[in-house]
């Protein structure tokens, strides 16, 4: 028997497309790879010990009871869109609708064994408080923070700068807090001239100012060549010694959907038009890390867009079971926001194609990011009452 809406994935594009996608009243199947949704943008918190790991995740099945659709925990394996089935690891489903919200998988580079990602695997936020707790028993050491580029992504928009920054200024409040600051070297690297352009030209001119406070020093526009356990080893020879290398890889096409039929851009990103519809495929959406974002060029894929993305695609999907012709698109909600925690305060960053904006939080800006994450926790399992537009 079809299913009426198969969701792939239970991340920010997928959950919001389900809880959407139920309050139109259809039944509404998500499958994910594991039982809890986690909610990267305060994990950066775990390995400093501000939050725990149960702290950051949210049951699925807790969800479920509440929003009422369908929780499948199970692997995707094959994508067969012709037929309008997904073949899982134990079971085959067929679907008269499917949104596509499998994320994306990561850019390699020789030696990423001896990295650490905080947009990685849940697990890895905590290997890396693991071993920031015994470099701070240790009493000194070096660490770097970096992220890196996707040269078949000619649109950027699958790097991910902020959560780097975010970690290491958050470490550097964390070492100062002990007194061991001062016996610590803190790096930044990154392969392109202007990390962090994308924010816009007054948030980008902010960072150096971030990078001094913290005593942060910045090593960039040297395209990385591997890693080793103790260094960063860039293309000219230069090293970068390291006691703890943390590494945030461009994003990548998903494996599954590069062997599918879907079509992709040069990345491995499902290519859509602005309902967020597949091309070519009509009952087919894709949302979030796993589509190709069309936009002005400053345009980043982050936990926001995928949630916009997801109810552009639902209602759009929507209007189309219904047979109404009104449609959304998510090209006119494109834009930049973000709150930068560091741990002792925060900046808000916003950029539209209208204006660019930093505003500098010193202590509330922490608070104001904390809230945000017990809010969307509490509001998602409708403990509290959800805000209009967030």
């Amino acid at each position: 028997m079809k299913k009426q809406f198969v969701v792939l994935g239970g991340g920010f594009a997928g959950l919001e497309a389900a809880i959407k996608l139920r309050s139109y009243g259809h039944e509404v199947c998500l499958v994910s790879d594991r039982d809890y949704m986690f909610i990267y943008p305060v994990s950066i918190w775990i390995p400093t010990g501000k939050q725990t790991f149960e702290q950051v995740k949210l049951n699925l099945f807790d969800l479920q009871k509440k929003h009422g659709f369908e929780v499948l925990v199970d692997e995707v394996v094959q994508l067969k869109v012709e037929q309008q089935q997904v073949v899982l690891k134990n079971q085959v489903l067929e679907y008269q609708y499917l949104f596509v919200a499998m994320g994306m998988h990561k850019m390699q580079a020789p030696g990423l064994e001896y990295t650490h990602s905080i947009c990685g695997k849940p697990m890895e936020s905590l290997a890396i408080k693991e071993e920031l707790e015994k470099l701070a028993a240790r009493g000194y050491g070096k660490i770097a923070v970096g992220f890196g580029s996707n040269p078949k992504d000619s649109t950027a928009t699958a790097v991910r700068g902020g959560p780097a920054f975010e970690l290491l200024f958050n470490i550097s409040h964390f070492l100062k807090k002990r007194g061991l600051l001062d016996q610590f070297e803190l790096h930044f690297f990154a392969p392109m001239n202007e990390p962090g352009r994308r924010m816009g030209k007054k948030p980008y001119s902010q960072l150096d100012v971030f990078f001094k406070h913290y005593q942060v020093k910045k090593h960039v526009g040297k395209p990385i060549w591997q890693f080793e356990e103790k260094a960063v080893v860039f293309d000219d020879g230069t090293r970068l010694e390291s006691d703890l290398t943390i590494f945030i890889p461009a994003g990548d096409g998903h494996k599954i959907i590069k062997k599918s039929t879907l079509p992709l851009n040069g990345a491995g990103f499902i290519k859509i038009n602005e309902l967020c519809r597949v091309k070519g495929l009509k009952n087919v959406y894709a949302i979030g890390d796993a589509a190709e974002i069309a936009g002005p060029k400053w345009a980043a894929k982050q936990g926001h867009i995928a949630e916009v993305m997801a109810k552009v695609a639902a209602y759009n999907a929507h209007q189309e079971f219904v047979g109404k012709g009104k449609r959304k698109s998510y090209w006119e909600e494109l834009h930049i926001i973000c709150l930068m925690d560091s741990g002792d305060g925060g900046a808000f960053i916003m950029r539209t194609n209208k204006r660019e904006l930093i505003i500098p939080m010193p202590i509330v800006g922490h608070w104001i990011k904390k809230a945000w994450g017990f809010y969307f926790k509490n509001s998602k399992l409708k403990r509290i009452p959800k805000i209009p537009g967030m």
